[in-house]
């Protein structure tokens, strides 16, 4: 296969993970529903190659569970695992940006340009991967790459409960308005106070998220 087209496959599975991952979050796929993979090809308008690439990516993640010769099926969304995962976060990014120091001048202007991003974003989707981009960016000098591979890892599985926080403007607004904060902290030379705001803005989302599972799981409802 030439470069081009595993790029090309690559993107398709990637579209194919955020269609999945949407309807997990929506409830058009149930929580222990098993994954017809010929249905859900059809449906997608995909072959079969790239959705199995998009259903092990979104295992990893967590979102599905996989079972030898039985298949894929959806993992419950739970305030649990939410809790265990989201509280994790708030420890590790400060840290990450203390040993990264200080922003370069062209480092913070990609900063500010992925915030404008983001606020442009024309969906969920769109937005957490400016999102993680943007907070990739910022501890891109901390030499602990370790601790970089946790903070990776932790993005991918709260993917899906994320996506039900920033389809909400107001929480989008807030997590904008977070960064800008880190980012004054920042142009003033105080990395302490850059730390606290980041600490805060990885606490930020938890409510709102909370809240929406409660309310999903009192009502039963598919719809955040």
């Amino acid at each position: 296969m030439n470069m081009v087209n595993l790029v090309a496959r690559q993107n398709v599975s990637e579209v194919v993970a955020a269609a999945v991952r949407a309807m997990i979050v929506d409830g058009r796929l149930a929580a222990g529903e098993r994954i017809n993979e010929v249905h859900l090809a059809r449906a997608l308008g995909v072959s079969r190659t790239p959705l199995r690439e998009a259903l092990s990516r979104l295992v990893s993640e967590g979102a599905l569970s996989a079972t030898p010769a039985i298949g894929f099926a959806v993992r419950p969304l739970s305030i649990e695992e939410f809790e265990q995962l989201y509280d994790i976060r708030p420890l590790l990014d400060p840290e990450a940006l203390r040993l990264s120091g200080l922003p370069s001048p062209a480092g913070m202007k990609a900063l500010e340009r992925l915030n404008r991003a983001i606020a442009a974003a024309g969906d969920a989707e769109a937005a957490i991967s400016l999102d993680d981009e943007w907070h990739l960016k910022l501890v891109a000098g901390c030499p602990n790459r370790v601790l970089i591979e946790l903070i990776e890892t932790i993005m991918m599985r709260t993917r899906r409960y994320e996506i039900a926080l920033l389809r909400e403007t107001p929480n989008l607004a807030r997590a904008i308005a977070d960064h800008d904060h880190i980012l004054a902290a920042l142009r003033a030379g105080r990395l302490d106070r850059a730390c606290a705001a980041l600490k805060t803005n990885m606490q930020s989302g938890r409510t709102p998220i909370i809240d929406w599972l409660t309310a999903r799981a009192l009502t039963g409802s598919a719809k955040p």
